[in-house]
This record gives C-alpha cells, sequence and structure tokens, in this order.
C-alpha cells in the first residue's frame, strides 16, 4: 500500500464517524480549547479524547498544550487531499454516467 492510501485510509476511518465529523466541522471555523469542544457533545471527557486521539493519529487535527489548557486545529492540507480524492471519484463517475447515458440514448434510437 502507498503511503498516500495509508493516509486516505486513516482520514477516511476518522470521518467515518459522525462525532469526529462533527469535531471536524467546529474546527473548520478556528481553533478550539478541548473543553470548548467537549461542551456540545453528550460524553464523558475521556470518550471525546479517544474521537480527538483518533483525528491526531489520521493527521485531520493537531494539538498542542500551553499550560493545562490543550488547544486543537484542523490540518487544511490533510482535508485538502482528502477532498482531492474524492473530486478525482466525483469527476470519473460523471464521466462514466454521461457514457451510459448516451449508450443508452444510442439503443433507443436502434429499430
Amino acid at each position: 500500500m502507498t503511503s498516500n492510501a495509508a493516509l486516505l485510509d486513516k482520514s477516511f476511518h476518522a470521518l467515518a464517524n459522525a462525532t469526529r465529523r462533527a469535531l471536524v466541522e467546529r474546527l473548520i471555523a478556528g481553533p478550539a480549547t478541548v473543553s470548548e469542544l467537549a461542551k456540545p457533545f453528550r460524553m464523558a471527557l475521556p470518550s471525546l479524547l479517544q474521537h480527538l486521539r483518533v483525528l491526531e493519529e489520521s493527521g485531520l487535527v493537531r494539538s498542542f498544550k500551553a499550560g493545562r489548557v490543550r488547544t486543537v486545529h484542523v490540518v487544511p492540507k490533510r482535508l485538502e487531499h482528502v477532498s482531492a480524492w474524492l473530486e478525482k471519484q466525483r469527476v470519473l463517475w460523471n464521466t462514466r454516467l454521461d457514457q451510459f447515458d448516451s449508450y443508452v440514448a444510442s439503443m433507443e434510437k436502434e429499430p
């Protein structure tokens, strides 16, 4: 497996969970402390930290600690990597569907 494929696998694994997607969406608006991130979720802090750890291991977010406060921010480059892969797939499938439409239209014209 190439390193690009491994990076995508980690990213998609991290984004497969609704809580982690919500955390990424929040962090796109700007960095936040762990306690700020925890407020909207009805879960124990260790559970939230586990989600953040998965996001960090995937490279989608990074965190730093200043004193007792841990701040988390999104890593745009990794999100761009995921977006580029998705766009490539979208273009491929649109092309295939256009070809299929043309084939069906040609079949309808035949006697």
